[in-house]
């Protein structure tokens, strides 16, 4: 009887606990600065709109075509819109041209009317340029490059660049109009010394097998990057895919409905300037080197989207990247994202493997995840908006990170998470990021730094918000399990956070308000400097309960024994914090932590 109420006493000692100050001033900044959250609706594209009929046709009439024969150093071909000079083959008139042989080193070009429409049959072709682009469209309204059945077609550079007219050639595909990649081949590019396949329009592709080695982007277009149906065996020097306009802020945008895409990439896996969409697909994605590089790297030196390093105030310097010219300038800065936009980031569906070594799902403004499945592993944020992060559906498995999900907001209505986090499991607050690696954020605008102790207080400007409408949320945080810097709402779902107890950590951390009105939460962590709701609409027991080592277990139950809650956390604790429908305030509940037990009323 003896030890039993001294295991009670350990329970009741800390009782209901608030605040890195006292309850009054929770009280204090609830009544004061509440505030509603503006709304941000992510852009989304009508496929209509990127894809023509003619993207899809992979046909052709062999009788109606021009045969073009590669005979190593030169070629032959009876129609007269074919100009050859020695190994410089030149099409002049739309049409389609079917294309077979070696070429040891020259170049196809494609200049015909603006109103041509050309169409290019690779054959089992194989062309070699060694100071230029083995295909250079220089001039026509769209260009249509089919790989025919079962055909294996090569394509490589021989290391360098040599100007032969005023565009800036650097791609082993490059053309200065919309250009269309399809039909059931392979094609193999090689670029040493530049990009891959290059669009100073829209580059489209719809079919097809792609394996490209290059010492730039792999794939980038400056209008936009439209993909579906293809695989892709990508490693590039910078970005795997990128889409960048720097004159139009409202173009550089990419857009994947389906394919396959096996990435690494030094830069970015795939990039664009402004938004992105995905609404299905296989990607398979290391960036930079994957989680592991994070720890290498500095917060100076890494993440400006067109090459810009990352100065103090968040902004960022450097010139644009001008990713599909040889004037590319990378500094010292390369941004190292899995996927990245400038503008609106929206998935609606796939599967992701990806490892970054910065952020692996990066919005400078929002991003949406309505559906997919995602396995991440990320050396700085696994999923980060500048503005608004929303999930509403998928499964979402993260197995390492600094910061689990960041945004200005984050809201979660939907879908399966599993995080793991060396900070903050969620974390919202104002300004961009300013993210180190490795843990290594000092003072920045989201909290990494805790001035004068105080759990983040100070370190946001208030305005941040989290809400969890929905969805299963289970985070393994060693900084504080969420983290509003503003304001945080619960209205459903089911969330377990567990947290370390070391630390200026806490299970809950929030500026002014955080609110539970429906849903299951089930947290455990350090009690120094904790925090519970501030306000609710069903119950909520929160009570100190010494130092329990991983493993042991909880249990609730209400005044008839049935068990409301059962949980095991995996981490060591020294707080519990229970709410759910099935905890009603004012009754009286019975907590057993390991051997120890206690009775509690729900507030």
């Amino acid at each position: 009887m003896k030890k039993y109420s001294l295991l009670c006493l350990l329970l009741v000692a800390a009782l209901l606990i608030s605040g890195c100050g006292n309850q009054g001033d929770v009280i204090e900044m609830v009544a004061d600065t509440t505030q509603a959250n503006e709304v941000n609706i992510p852009t989304q594209v009508d496929r209509a709109d990127l894809f023509s009929d003619r993207d899809y046709e992979v046909g052709y009439d062999e009788s109606e075509s021009a045969i073009i024969t590669l005979n190593g150093d030169w070629a032959e071909c009876s129609s007269n819109a074919v100009q050859i000079s020695g190994s410089t083959i030149t099409i002049i008139d739309e049409g389609t041209y079917i294309l077979s042989g070696t070429l040891n080193d020259g170049m196809i070009i494609v200049n015909s009317e603006k109103t041509d429409k050309t169409q290019l049959v690779l054959d089992d072709v194989t062309i070699h340029s060694e100071t230029s682009a083995p295909i250079y469209i220089l001039q026509s309204d769209k260009v249509f490059i089919t790989m025919a059945p079962d055909s294996v077609n090569t394509l490589s550079n021989g290391g360098t660049f040599t100007a032969i007219d005023e565009n800036n050639i650097d791609g082993v595909i490059f053309s200065k109009e919309d250009v269309t990649l399809n039909g059931s081949g392979t094609l193999v590019i090689t670029s040493p010394a530049g990009h891959g396949i290059v669009s100073k329009d829209s580059l489209t592709i719809t079919s097809g097998t792609y394996e490209i080695s290059s010492a730039s982007h792999a794939l980038a277009g400056k209008d936009n990057v439209n993909i579906a149906n293809a695989a892709f065996t990508i490693t590039s020097g910078k970005d795997g895919i990128h889409a960048e306009n720097a004159d139009d802020t409202a173009k550089g945008f990419v857009y994947m409905e389906s394919g396959t895409f096996e990435i690494n990439a030094e830069g970015d896996g795939i990039s664009a300037s402004a938004n992105m969409q995905i609404q299905g697909g296989h990607f398979n994605i290391i960036s930079g080197g994957g989680s592991v590089n994070a720890a290498n790297q500095t917060s100076d030196s890494w993440g400006g989207f067109m090459g810009g390093s990352r100065h103090p105030d968040g902004n960022r310097g450097g010139g644009p990247m001008g990713g599909t010219t040889s004037t590319d300038t990378e500094d010292d800065s390369t941004s190292m994202k899995g996927i990245k936009a400038a503008g609106d980031l929206v998935i609606n569906g796939g599967t992701f493997s990806i490892d970054s070594a910065d952020d692996t799902l990066h919005s400078n403004t929002n991003i949406t995840v309505g559906g997919g499945t995602f396995e991440i592993a990320s050396g700085d944020d696994a999923f980060h908006a500048d503005e608004t992060l929303t999930i509403t559906s998928g499964t979402i498995s993260i197995t390492e990170s600094y910061e689990g999900l960041e945004g200005l907001h984050i809201d979660v209505s939907g879908g399966n998470i599993t995080l793991v986090a060396s900070d903050d499991g969620l974390n919202a607050a104002g300004g961009t990021d300013q993210s180190g690696f490795g843990g290594m954020r000092g003072n920045d605008q989201f909290g990494g730094g805790r001035p004068n102790g105080m759990g983040g207080m100070g370190s946001g400007n208030s305005s941040g918000s989290i809400t969890i409408s929905g969805g299963t949320i289970h985070v393994t945080a060693s900084g504080d399990g969420i983290d509003a810097n503003g304001t945080l709402t619960i209205s459903g779902g089911f969330t377990t956070v567990c947290g370390p107890t070391m630390g200026d950590t806490a299970t809950l951390d929030y500026d002014v308000s955080a609110v539970i009105s429906g849903g299951t939460f089930i947290g455990t962590g350090a009690a120094g400097m904790a925090q519970t709701f501030s306000d609710s609409e069903q119950g909520v027991i929160a009570v100190s309960v010494g130092n329990q080592s991983a493993g042991t277990q909880i249990i609730l139950t209400d005044s008839n024994g049935k068990v409301v809650i059962s949980h095991t956390p995996d981490l060591s604790y020294g707080v519990v914090i229970l709410s759910s429908p099935d905890i009603i305030e004012g009754a009286t509940y019975t907590i057993a932590v390991g051997s120890a037990t206690g009775r509690f009323t729900a507030s």
